[in-house]
């Protein structure tokens, strides 16, 4: 029997080309997180801008529009062997199905019920976990999809997709919004997340609502920036974090409660939606500081990284030693299949 003492990491395996090992680690869990994050996909990029992206792929099951070797398949093969399949991404901007339509297009099926996105998750913390009276209202920093999700609650919310607040601001506005005029009453949750169309009269509202007494803040997620067409963008983490900054000048320290991964609120919603039993479960992600450690600090039997993405082996191997590297890793998804 060999001895590991009790301060030496334990290195992750990889699983690449190693047909048993990956039929072992298949038989460990029922259930499959699967990172789902849509990073950089562009139906309207040139041809030779995706073989560059190909080239250093990004995501789990595709990149851009084009679905990874194997991903389609892997699916399926779970499936046969009668795995729960729950596909999960922090985007907010889109709809579950929306969702439903990009797996549709890379030939991927999936149900609707499958798919958890942040918006879906934010939902149901403020329908089912906050039990938001239906006198009281949400007020939205971000797009339809969150509004879409908000409804299939039962969730009443302002602000959002509202082509009144796309405007500049006017004087008037200053004097309403700190009179409490252009305040709705009944908003008692602002929800932040990716907002294509932030201005000043957006963030000046949603400040003032945090000002109130007793409103409490909640975010889609925290991921500061976007990658997109090989370069990084805000992202939806920027626009809590502005109004973070905005209360500190009121000597407020508010924080938001992330309802995305890593957060645990979304692995709570993921938990009490699917049933799942988690030491059964392994999440499946290209990310170490969102999907790795949304496993890891979730409790999960297991996490299982893929190289097709932001995360190089070299950075496995180094989290590993501080103890927030994956289970065991492959170089894509795809190889998965060598189970069979």
């Amino acid at each position: 029997m060999t001895f590991t003492p009790s301060n030496v990491a334990t290195l992750p395996r990889k699983l690449t080309g190693d047909g048993q090992a990956i039929k072992e680690f298949i038989n460990k869990f029922d259930t499959f997180l699967f990172d789902c994050d849509e990073e950089g996909r562009d139906g309207a990029w040139k041809t030779k801008q995706k073989v560059a992206l190909l080239r250093r792929a990004v995501g789990v099951l595709w990149t851009g529009d084009t679905l990874l070797d194997g991903a389609a398949e892997v699916i399926e093969m779970l499936r046969r062997k009668e795995k729960q399949l729950v596909f999960v991404t922090n985007n907010s901007t889109k709809s579950r199905a929306d969702y439903k339509k990009t797996f549709d297009s890379m030939g991927i099926t999936v149900n609707v019920d499958e798919i958890f996105v942040s918006s879906y998750s934010a939902a149901i913390y403020i329908s089912r976990i906050l039990c938001l009276p239906k006198n009281e209202k949400v007020f939205v920093l971000g797009e339809s999809g969150i509004e879409t999700e908000l409804r299939s609650e039962g969730v009443s919310f302002v602000g959002g997709t509202d082509p009144n607040l796309r405007r500049d601001m006017l004087p008037s506005d200053y004097t309403q919004i700190t009179s409490g005029d252009a305040l709705d009453p009944a908003v008692t949750v602002v929800l932040a997340g990716l907002d294509f169309h932030i201005n000043y009269l957006k963030l000046s509202l949603a400040f003032h609502y945090l000002r109130r007494p007793g409103t409490r803040f909640l975010a889609t997620n925290l991921d500061a920036t976007l990658p997109h067409s090989h370069g990084l963008f805000p992202g939806a983490g920027s626009i809590p974090a502005s109004l973070v900054n905005m209360m500190r000048s009121v000597h407020s320290d508010v924080e938001p409660l992330a309802m995305g991964k890593p957060n645990q609120a979304m692995m709570d919603a993921v938990e009490g939606r699917f049933k799942l039993e988690r030491s059964r479960t392994c999440m499946v992600g290209d990310r170490l500081s969102t999907d790795i450690r949304f496993g890891i600090e979730g409790g999960l039997g297991g996490t299982l990284g893929v190289l097709t993405g932001v995360m190089r082996e070299e950075d496995l191997l180094q989290a590993a030693k501080e103890e927030r590297g994956p289970s065991a890793y492959l170089e894509k998804v795809g190889d998965l299949l060598a189970c069979d």
